[in-house]
């Protein structure tokens, strides 16, 4: 049995396509492709007209490729969608081209990217988790323990932050600069209002684009100026197959690397961003800002760093037979 299941994010769409197999479901292709669906989409409160025809063609050519590889496809769209006042005519012309898109509401993409982890024998032998999903337009926060009888949620949010969101506000220079940092850090600081008791968190685990990238980064690049802590030994990964995704799953960012992350990339020119080796393409229109976002998260939790997964929410949500 073959499925698969395309992210429909505020910034980019992520297509997976998995197998069963006794032991579970083995991920046989994955990509990613920036198109921007919630771009302006807090300022304007809609969705673009270029963004829509961007994610849409992405969508469409994920649900060709799923089924050019005998699997049974589903989408799910997140918070850009759940904002914008557009909502239903994106998704009445996803129903349209054959490919619907179902909307997942803040608590299902927060527990599913939960049971993406819970679930990774990566994380098996850790009680207590943290899992921390930076996005364009929210960031999922959910922490949760191991029982005898299952899996306990201590606490699950999706907050209004992302890094979209921040470009339309007080990160929206190219280079922004240390008052417009420290104007997004008490932006969000403030939504998060959360501060956890040392050891709270357990271990913590970030999903998605931005930490991800920054490990590719840092595999990339010899002598990178985000740390000379850095000693990578691989080629570049952006998650293009699940060989590439491979060098990235279960990797550790310390907080210190993220943090420097923050101000050199931050000093950077878009161009600039675009240029650094490791970083898909697209991402560096919000790349520094998701980075800040983690590093605030991570501050939150008061925890010394975060392993990294390659998986999300969408590979719980290969398991949710509802959908297919």
């Amino acid at each position: 049995m073959r499925r698969a299941v395309v992210d429909v994010g505020s910034n980019s769409v992520l297509l997976t396509v998995c197998e069963r197999v006794d032991e579970g479901w083995v991920e046989l292709f994955w990509s990613s492709e920036v198109t921007g669906l919630g771009t302006d989409t807090k300022k304007t409160g809609q969705l673009s007209e270029d963004a829509q025809e961007k994610t849409l063609a992405a969508v469409k050519a994920s649900f060709l490729k799923a089924g050019e590889m005998g699997a049974k496809c589903v989408a799910g769209a997140t918070m850009a969608v759940r904002i914008a006042t557009n909502a239903a005519d994106f998704l009445k012309r996803a129903e349209a081209q054959g490919t619907p898109v179902v909307v997942l509401n803040g608590d299902e993409e927060a527990q599913y990217g939960l049971e993406a982890v819970m679930d990774d024998p990566t994380f098996a032998l850790h009680q207590t988790v943290s899992v921390i999903d930076p996005g364009g337009h929210s960031t999922e926060l959910t922490t949760a323990t191991r029982t005898p009888t299952g899996i306990e949620v201590v606490f699950r949010k999706s907050f209004p932050i992302g890094a979209l969101a921040l470009r339309d506000g007080p990160m929206g220079a190219d280079s922004p600069d240390l008052g417009a940092r420290l104007n997004a850090v008490v932006e969000i600081d403030g939504s998060l209002g959360l501060q956890y008791m040392p050891g709270q968190a357990g271990m913590a685990v970030a999903l998605g684009a931005t930490p991800t990238n920054l490990v590719s980064i840092r595999n990339a690049a010899v002598g990178s100026p985000i740390t000379s802590s850095f000693q990578p030994s691989r080629p570049p990964a952006c998650g293009r197959s699940p060989q590439e995704g491979s060098e990235l799953h279960g990797q550790y960012l310390d907080y210190e690397e993220v943090s420097k992350a923050v101000a050199w990339m931050c000093e950077m020119t878009e161009a600039e961003r675009a240029a650094i080796p490791g970083l898909e393409k697209g991402r560096e229109k919000t790349i520094h800002i998701g980075v800040l976002i983690l590093e605030r998260f991570l501050n939150s939790l008061h925890v010394s760093g975060c392993y990294v997964s390659v998986r999300g929410w969408r590979h719980a949500m290969l398991e949710k037979d509802v959908y297919f």
